[in-house]
């Protein structure tokens, strides 16, 4: 069994795309950026925060922790805090192409991780058009204040990289870094042929 050391919906409905039985344990790290640091090493500091927060909770047991981070200008953008803060970001993004960095770090016997860069093109976005997003609810808790498998996929003119760590959980990576554990390989075929067996996932509170 894999255990999920985070909270994000959308963590848990890639891991269940790609056959993985898992389950959600909740930990509790600092996400806070130092501004000299580079995006690239918070995010992977991040990830593998969350993996060892886990492994203190189920010592022996696999514990797979990751990290997604917009990245605009060098600096990484978080989740907003406020309606204001959304707003901002998403008119910081109108027009212009930004970075989306996914740090996904897997404990079990010894570490494993990596990490994935991913770049996205947003076309010009006017205030009353983020504005309309941001009443929806969708960006509220999202890094950089969007979804891209929702409502900010009509923003969103050229990707280039991972879709699925876009959306928090880059899959070619984390297939790798399983099968480098020892925990499997993903494999096209009927559920019940999946060495990682079928999907489990605990509710974890909102």
């Amino acid at each position: 069994m894999l255990y999920l050391a985070s909270q994000s919906p959308r963590r848990r409905e890639l891991l269940a795309q790609i056959g993985v039985s898992y389950k959600v344990i909740r930990v509790d790290v600092d996400e806070t950026w130092h501004p000299e640091e580079a995006a690239e090493d918070y995010v992977m500091r991040i990830a593998l925060a969350k993996a060892s927060a886990g492994k203190d909770l189920y010592p022996g047991q696999p514990v797979l922790g990751a990290d997604t981070s917009v990245v605009l200008d060098g600096e990484p953008l978080g989740k907003p805090r406020d309606r204001q803060d959304g707003l901002d970001m998403l008119l910081a993004l109108s027009g212009r192409d930004h970075r989306v960095l996914s740090g996904v770090s897997l404990i079990h016997e010894e570490l494993h991780y990596r990490l994935s860069e991913s770049h996205v093109q947003f076309r010009r976005i006017s205030r009353d058009e983020a504005a309309a997003y941001w009443d929806t609810g969708e960006p509220a808790d999202k890094a950089g204040a969007y979804a891209i498998q929702g409502l900010a996929a009509l923003f969103i003119r050229h990707i280039s990289g991972s879709y699925s760590g876009i959306m928090g959980l880059p899959l070619y990576e984390t297939g790798e870094i399983l099968a480098e554990a020892g925990l499997g390989s993903v494999r096209l075929g009927p559920a019940d042929a999946n060495p990682m067996g079928t999907v489990a996932p605990e509710k974890a509170p909102i």
